[in-house]
């Protein structure tokens, strides 16, 4: 897969995901144009592989600063439960050139304002990151617009919100979570309208973005869940990620999206 450069903000350390666009969105998927399109809602249990819903990341990397391939092998399911597992089989012939494999899940289609939840438990680890976001970009033939939950392995007693507007994402906030998000679940979510995005975290409201640092996104994007490892300039976000011999696996119960009224 070709990478397309794009406009970012030159931050190393929020320069999150710039390199994560021409490489996620598969032909199949569906194209809206403005945020009050939003598709239906759903409720996926994530009891095994919805392929009418979801597709499973598979056979490419995204750049130089993410340190995986994608390779639908490393979604699995068991008991009511989505892993996303991180290790280095078969690496580097099976993971595009990689030195270690990642999952990732991500919806067919696109979905605009409203409610994105997921309950989750996060990989713990120096150099991993734990995600659910929205997404739309360069590979839809769109500007890139963005919203993140991420939990980074470093410290799990930490959430970073995000969002990214026509490539613009210098919006990063650190959320002091009160306890560890890799010891148990915990229920993640935004809700996003034309005036603020929300976080939450167990229900509770958490931060807010109101445009004053930038403008809002307003395009639908596929939601997406994924694990990976950061490398080159993202480690001084990350932190170096050094493999102790055993897979890492972040955990996800359910996502949920529910369109505003």
């Amino acid at each position: 897969m070709l990478f397309q450069k794009k406009r970012i903000n030159l931050n190393p350390i929020r320069f999150f995901l710039a390199i994560l666009l021409t490489v996620v969105v598969p032909q199949t998927a569906f194209t809206a144009t403005t945020a009050n399109a939003a598709g239906n809602g759903f409720y996926e249990e994530l009891n095994g592989m919805n392929s009418q819903l979801w597709y499973t990341a598979d056979g490419w990397e995204n750049g130089e600063n993410f340190g995986n391939g994608w390779r639908a092998d490393h979604v699995e399911f068991e008991d009511g439960i989505m892993a996303l597992q991180l290790d280095d089989q078969p690496c580097p012939s099976g993971c595009s050139g990689k030195s270690y494999a990642s999952g990732e899940y991500a919806t067919h289609n696109k979905y605009g304002y409203g409610r994105v939840e997921g309950r989750i438990k996060a990989a713990q680890g120096e150099g991993v990151v734990t995600s659910l976001f929205t997404y739309t970009g360069p590979s839809d033939g769109t500007q890139w617009d963005e919203i993140d939950i991420e939990i980074l392995g470093k410290d799990t007693t930490k959430l970073e919100t995000n969002y990214y507007t026509d490539g613009d994402g210098d919006h990063a906030t650190v959320i002091d979570l009160g306890f560890d998000a890799a010891a148990d679940f915990h229920d993640y979510a935004f809700e996003w309208s034309s005036t603020a995005i929300n976080w939450y975290v167990d229900g509770v409201l958490v931060h807010t973005e109101t445009g004053q640092r930038g403008p809002l996104p307003t395009l639908p994007g596929h939601i997406m869940a994924n694990l990976w490892p950061g490398t080159g300039l993202f480690e001084g976000w990350t932190h170096p990620f050094v493999y102790s011999g055993s897979p890492i696996r972040a955990y996800y119960d359910w996502i949920k999206f529910t369109p505003a009224d």
